[in-house]
């Protein structure tokens, strides 16, 4: 049923609630709550939970806000699925902060807490008095550091030249850990490429693109630019483009989604770090009812990622290409 939804417009995604008719649940329904599913990551995300819960049987309802940059009503949309009292709460919070009362209630209710893609921040939890079931997610700070492995593949460890980061947004620890990872990584692969900015593009594809076109007006010599997802290397993609510099800069994204796989296949975008969102989202669903169901379950759990290049998926022998949705 999600696998149809998520192809259709979506009019009032606030009150989204999909579930999965027929199954047989034996520990009570599963509250999964995303983000956007306007956005291909989390509609990949939302496959891998529909595949994972048909597979293990068990019953579970979704819901989601308009933008992932709706931290308020993210957090009403929460409180509301807590009404239903699941049995656990699978959440991607949009910042560290915005979801700690709704956890809180769902921890005083005896609901499992599930960190779904690593966006909450442990000091913060420990903080607040929250413990989390387990969190699940790919290592952000490696997948930061894997896009800069890749350009300096490209460009060489003596390669010199600006370099433009645009971050996700502001105070979501995924996207820092992304941005961190790449500038750690450079600085000690390539000290000759510089990062001249390090911008707040907060996810959104029309942002990066004002800020690409920004950065590269007072940096003539921009050879790279790293964004935190791949909507907004898109953006930057398509600025880039627009000036006459499409093939002057090697621009790289993190997700993996299919509108970076296109345009990689086309020959736009030069690499994605894929976060593998359909195996977060099935392994998270796995993983919730071995819990429920007394087994030891890790408190983290890294699903692998994997840079995507035009090379990698024309040769097609990846294994791990058979989770790229």
């Amino acid at each position: 049923m999600i696998g149809k939804m998520l192809r259709m417009s979506l009019v009032s995604v606030a009150a989204l609630s999909l579930s999965v008719l027929g199954a047989q649940a034996q520990d009570g329904q599963y509250g999964v709550l995303m983000k956007t599913l306007s956005n291909p990551f989390w509609g990949a995300m939302g496959q891998g939970v529909e595949d994972g819960a048909k597979e293990a049987g068990v019953d579970y309802f979704v819901q989601a806000v308009e933008s992932d940059q709706a931290a308020e009503p993210q957090l009403n949309v929460c409180n509301t699925m807590l009404e239903r009292q699941p049995v656990a709460m699978i959440t991607a919070a949009i910042n560290s902060t915005n979801l700690l009362p709704c956890l809180k209630a769902a921890q005083e209710q005896g609901i499992k807490v599930v960190d779904l893609d690593g966006n909450l921040d442990q000091a913060i939890l420990d903080k607040e008095g929250i413990e989390i079931t387990f969190r699940i997610g790919s290592d952000n700070v490696a997948a930061g550091a894997q896009g800069a492995e890749y350009l300096v593949s490209q460009l060489g460890a003596d390669a010199t030249g600006a370099v433009l980061v645009i971050e996700g947004l502001s105070g979501n620890i995924t996207g820092q850990k992304r941005a961190e990872g790449f500038a750690e990584k450079l600085a000690e692969l390539a000290p000759g490429l510089e990062i001249v900015a390090s911008l707040p593009g907060d996810w959104d594809r029309g942002k990066a693109a004002s800020i690409t076109n920004d950065i590269m007006t007072r940096n003539p010599d921009l050879v790279a630019i790293f964004a935190a997802n791949d909507g907004m290397a898109l953006g930057a993609v398509e600025a880039a483009y627009a000036a006459g510099k499409g093939d002057q800069i090697v621009i790289i994204g993190v997700d993996g989604n299919s509108d970076a796989v296109k345009s990689i296949k086309d020959g736009r975008l030069n690499a994605s770090v894929a976060q593998l969102p359909y195996l977060v989202g099935k392994q998270a669903v796995e993983n919730v009812k071995k819990a429920l169901a007394g087994e030891e379950v890790p408190s983290d759990i890294a699903v692998p990622t994997l840079v995507l290049t035009q090379e990698v998926l024309d040769d097609g022998s990846e294994p791990l290409l058979e989770y790229v949705k």
